[in-house]
């Protein structure tokens, strides 16, 4: 839903109830977006450190410089 910032402060109660209810809302001035008004959503879950240990393997080489023909892609 997209409203104006004038309706935005006269009816921000309603507004609020609709994020509450999932939804978001963008304030524009002028037609133009300035602000969006959206649910919290809560973290997934908490990082635990260690869980892939054992998974992940770094080449030996790693740091190494890159090849020249993936270097010359980057260049401007």
């Amino acid at each position: 839903m997209k409203v104006n910032v004038h309706d935005a402060k006269t009816r921000l109660s309603e507004l609020q109830s609709r994020v509450e209810g999932g939804e978001e809302i963008t304030i524009a001035r002028a037609g133009t977006p300035v602000a969006r008004l959206g649910p919290i959503r809560e973290k997934a879950h908490e990082r635990v450190a260690g869980t892939v240990k054992g998974k992940v393997r770094i080449e030996k080489d790693f740091d190494e410089p890159l090849p020249e023909s993936i270097l010359c892609e980057y260049e401007e």
